[in-house]
């Protein structure tokens, strides 16, 4: 796989009026995993979206992405209203390469059957999607994005309010993907999370900071983002553990507003219901 860097060069998002991001100037370089952090309200998700080409920036580009080739978790919500089992949850995942009406070839399949084995999914193709638990929803969400074998995957919040063996297999994943040469992309407000990954961003509407977890993950880079929400007097390194982010992990962005999951029609997306859509 070609490790495909993304370059964001003087970002700027609003919705309404408002702005959500501003100026934002980073590099993803390819094959790596960067967390984005940041308070409800931050941007994160709104970052996530214009990454994916489902919003378009007032200023800015995005140079190196093409949204074919993104696979895009949004925030795990209800189990939706459709009935639909794993198996056609996961077919979804082959639109870009299969279109909506051709049949699935072997290949398909074959990447269908990798990204159910990957996520230990195996055994629920026949089950309905509503079904199932929680953590086992998020999974197959996962699976279907990995399905359409990205070069790019976006996760939003990806293992928060999971079952502690549905967390273990994603956080698995997204270092496998990464070792594939996948550029991973996620939000989160957990600090170990982001330690999984190689490269931490933190946002306050603006970039606040970036670079290696052991360089950014400290308190004063995280006080420049979080503010008060962050609970814990040590200022060395060897005590950042210590630290504590007491955040709304709901969202406070503007960027629900007419998105879809690349890959999907422009129609609601089944397994998070009609009003499911990418919150920030």
């Amino acid at each position: 796989m070609v490790r495909q860097s993304i370059e964001v060069r003087g970002l700027t998002v609003a919705y309404d009026a408002k702005v959500a991001i501003r100026n934002i100037n980073h590099v993803f370089p390819g094959g790596t995993s960067t967390a984005v952090m940041g308070p409800n309200g931050s941007g994160k998700t709104t970052l996530l979206n214009a990454l994916a080409g489902l919003v378009t920036p007032i200023t800015g580009s995005i140079i190196g992405v093409d949204p074919p080739d993104v696979g895009y978790v949004m925030q795990h919500g209800s189990a939706g209203w459709m009935p639909i089992t794993v198996g056609e949850v996961l077919e979804m995942g082959r639109y870009r390469h299969a279109g909506l009406l051709r049949r699935l070839s072997g290949a398909d399949r074959s990447a269908i059957a990798a990204a159910a084995e990957h996520l230990a999914i195996a055994d629920l193709m026949g089950r309905q999607f509503h079904d199932l638990s929680g953590g086992q929803q998020q999974r197959v969400r996962v699976a279907r994005a990995l399905a359409g074998q990205p070069q790019v995957l976006l996760l939003d919040e990806p293992i928060t309010g999971l079952d502690l063996p549905s967390q273990h297999r994603i956080l698995e994943v997204m270092a496998a993907e990464t070792r594939r040469g996948t550029t991973v992309v996620l939000t989160t407000h957990h600090l170990d999370e982001a330690r999984h990954c190689t490269e931490v961003v933190l946002m306050a509407t603006e970039l606040v900071a970036a670079g290696v977890p052991d360089e950014v993950l400290r308190p004063a880079a995280l006080r420049r983002a979080f503010g008060g929400r962050i609970l814990g007097d040590h200022d060395t390194h060897d005590h950042d553990h210590e630290l504590l982010i007491f955040d709304d992990h709901g969202h406070g962005d503007h960027g629900s507003h007419g998105a879809h999951s690349p890959g999907f029609p422009p129609a609601v997306d089944p397994t998070r219901g009609e009003s499911g859509g990418p919150r920030s």
